[in-house]
């Protein structure tokens, strides 16, 4: 089956475009890491999932809103054979690296930040105001990068280190960071969403009475939210992680707001309706 590409819709006044990037699977094991392995076996076949891999999607968000033209996260580039089709995409849908006045990049991970710079090392966007939290920012540029509580591979650190390296200096002359809750471009708000990462952003974008929560890495699966309290190896602290994934989902289902997920099945939206104390279900849509 081709792997579905983009997909379109609105949010009142603001067009919105789901862009795939590519896929990758993971174990499922990084995904659920305080998981017996049976019982997420049997969980994930019950639900009609792979019981050993997460195939994910990468989905980066155009937004249109007024006479801008944001990006939301810029893929991953070449990190894997299927991956790095974000520009291409953004090519076809009539929009060029240059059109873009605003990349948000919502975390400091390699499948978020890997299409910030272009092969020669140079900004990808290069009219574009690059918008991240300071804390993250500070956090990936320092000398020493301490993941310790994340529970990956060391080769799969390393990666993530040299990611950063690799992509954030070049932008450095045109990054905003932020430190509160703010307004980025009219319609597109920045909510803190600490815990996966130490300065992990997630998004509100409203127009009129509609609105669109943008929740980046605070939920990884459809599964998190039957079961919040069951983390992923990704994650940088644990506690905070799930003490934000409950709050985001809390609101999006008092909200009754549409909503995306970055690693969620293509095309990544849907609603989080309440079930009952601290359990959620995603109703894709």
């Amino acid at each position: 089956m081709p792997e579905k590409a983009t997909k379109s819709f609105q949010i009142g006044d603001i067009q919105c475009i789901v862009v795939n990037d590519g896929n990758f699977s993971y174990p499922a094991s990084w995904f659920f890491s305080n998981v017996p392995q049976d019982r997420l076996e049997d969980e994930l076949r019950l639900r009609g999932f792979q019981p050993d891999q997460i195939l994910s999607p990468y989905a980066c968000l155009l937004i249109k809103a007024g006479n801008h033209k944001v990006l939301v996260d810029t893929g991953a580039a070449n990190l894997a054979p299927t991956t790095g089709k974000l520009l291409p995409r953004l090519q076809a849908e009539g929009v060029s690296p240059a059109d873009i006045d605003t990349v948000i990049l919502t975390h400091g991970h390699p499948d978020h930040i890997g299409g910030t710079v272009n092969a020669e090392g140079k900004p990808a966007f290069p009219n574009a105001r690059y918008v991240m939290w300071k804390e993250e920012w500070d956090f990936w540029s320092a000398e020493k990068i301490d993941l310790a509580g994340m529970n990956i591979p060391k080769d799969v650190k390393t990666l993530l280190i040299d990611s950063a390296r690799k992509a954030l200096p070049p932008i450095k002359a045109q990054v905003d960071l932020l430190e509160r809750e703010m307004e980025i471009v009219p319609g597109v708000h920045a909510i803190p969403a600490p815990g996966h990462t130490p300065g992990h952003m997630a998004l509100s974008i409203s127009s009129g009475r509609k609105q669109l929560l943008v929740l980046a890495d605070a939920v990884l699966h459809p599964m998190h939210l039957e079961h919040p309290g069951w983390q992923t190896a990704f994650d940088f602290a644990q506690d905070r992680a799930t003490t934000t994934r409950r709050g985001l989902l809390d609101r999006a289902a008092a909200d009754q707001a549409k909503v995306m997920a970055y690693h969620f099945p293509f095309p990544n939206l849907g609603q989080v309706v309440a079930r009952g104390q601290g359990a959620w279900r995603w109703e894709p849509g």
